[in-house]
Formats: C-alpha cells, sequence, structure tokens
C-alpha cells in the first residue's frame, strides 16, 4: 500500500466531529502521525479508535479554541514534541445560531469569531515556524460558500467566513516564495453535527457524509500537492470528474 505521509505530522484542528473526524484515519492510513485537537477527550478518544483501526497512533489534544493563550503554546510544544510540522488542516466551525444581522448578539458573535477566525490566525501565527521547518509544509483550511454568497439570515456565519478566507489567502501570497502550500477547501453540504444545527429539519440522508470529501482534503495535504493560493470546491471537482469520465466513455464509444 502506498504511503505518501509516511512519518509526517498533521495537526487536525476540529478533530472531534464531521469532517476532521473523517479525514483523521485515512491521514494514518496513508502513514501520517494525526495530531488531534478538539474541545472535548471523549470525541477525540472516539476518532483515536479509527485512526488505531486503520493502523496509526495519534496524539490528542483537549483545547478549547477559545482559549487563546492555550492556542498561542501550541507551537511551543508540538515543536518540543516533533520539532516540525508537516500539515495543518483546519476544520473547526462554531455556527452559534441563525438570526437576521439587526438581531445578533454581540457576546455570541465574538465567540463565533473567536473560532471561525482569530482561532485560525492564532494557530497560523504559532505553528507557521514549524510548517516552515518542513520540506513541504501544507496548510489547508475548510471554508463554505455562504463566505462569497451571503444570504438572510446567516450574516454573522458569513462574515467570520469571509474573513477566514481574505486571511488565508493573504497568508498564501506572503508564503509563496516558501516550500509551504496554503489552500481553501470548501467540502460543501455535510451530513455533520453542524448541518443538523443549521437545519433541525432535514433528513439525515439529504447531505453525504463527510468521507465523501476526504480524497480531496487529503490531496490538498500532500508532499506532491503543488496547489497554492486555491480556493478548492469538492463539489465543483467531483463535477468535473463525472463530466470527464462522461467525456472519454463517449470518445472510447466513438471509436
Amino acid at each position: 500500500m502506498s504511503r505518501p505521509l509516511a512519518g509526517r505530522v498533521v495537526l487536525v484542528a476540529g478533530a472531534g466531529h464531521g469532517l476532521g473526524a473523517a479525514v483523521a484515519p485515512e491521514l494514518a492510513r496513508l502513514g501520517a502521525h494525526p495530531v488531534l485537537l478538539g474541545r472535548t477527550a471523549g470525541a477525540l478518544e472516539e476518532v483515536d479508535d479509527r485512526v488505531r483501526a486503520a493502523g496509526g497512533r495519534a496524539t490528542l489534544l483537549a483545547l478549547d479554541l477559545l482559549d487563546g493563550e492555550a492556542v498561542d503554546r501550541l507551537g511551543p510544544s508540538l515543536y518540543a514534541r516533533f520539532g516540525r510540522l508537516d500539515g495543518l488542516l483546519f476544520t473547526a466551525a462554531r455556527l452559534e445560531r441563525l438570526t437576521p444581522v439587526a438581531h445578533g448578539d454581540p457576546d455570541w458573535f465574538a465567540r463565533l469569531l473567536a473560532v471561525n477566525t482569530v482561532a485560525a490566525a492564532r494557530l497560523i501565527r504559532t505553528l507557521d515556524p514549524l510548517l516552515r521547518r518542513s520540506d513541504a509544509g501544507r496548510a489547508v483550511f475548510a471554508t463554505c460558500a455562504v463566505a462569497r454568497a451571503p444570504r438572510a439570515y446567516w450574516g454573522h456565519v458569513a462574515a467570520t467566513k469571509a474573513a477566514l478566507e481574505a486571511l488565508v489567502l493573504a497568508y498564501a501570497a506572503e508564503v509563496r516564495r516558501t516550500p509551504l502550500r496554503v489552500n481553501l477547501v470548501d467540502p460543501g453540504p455535510l451530513a455533520t453535527r453542524y448541518r443538523r444545527d443549521a437545519y433541525p429539519g432535514e433528513p439525515p440522508e439529504a447531505a453525504p457524509p463527510p468521507t465523501r470529501a476526504v480524497p480531496a482534503v487529503v490531496a490538498l495535504l500532500l508532499p506532491s500537492c503543488t496547489r497554492h493560493g486555491a480556493r478548492v470546491s469538492v463539489e465543483e471537482e467531483a463535477a468535473d470528474g463525472d463530466r470527464d469520465r462522461r467525456s472519454r466513455g463517449l470518445d472510447a464509444a466513438a471509436r
């Protein structure tokens, strides 16, 4: 079996649930050592069981991203343990509530901003030196379509995601002359706890499972990835792949 991530250390922020929890076992299967960061130890332990089942071992970090000082200590702590960081995947996201902009409460909006945007900025600041120590550092940040197409009642979430995109793309421009590759990924609708909170009446089967987005996310974390400063849409990539397969099928039939 090919193990393109053998010996590489990848931090997954938001590893306890959703996309991060789905990606972690695949990272292990490909040879990486996942560092699982999440708010609750119990959720991380469940993901760790799946990492072990995939043949890997993980480091678990139970940490609330609202604790900025704890986030700031991550870089020195990981440096002492590993000496470098080969990958960062940021999938952490907070919803709080959907409400008209005029009804937004400053306190919960501050928490929303702290997790969805400020935590990413703090992670970049504390982990950038470690990512630069890797021969092929990779940083991937999950976003969503509402960042670019705000809609009613999603204004607060959209603002935090738009800010995240601006932050990440600026960071990508700043490191373009280094081996570090920085990208955004939009996984599209997925059957996660976040989506259940946003659409409580939606049937569970209405959205695909998080595993659907795993190949596209992992591809951005591989040392062979050359994309940089891109916003990768899992849905668009899948549609392009379907069109290519249909085109090849038509060409084969014509021959």
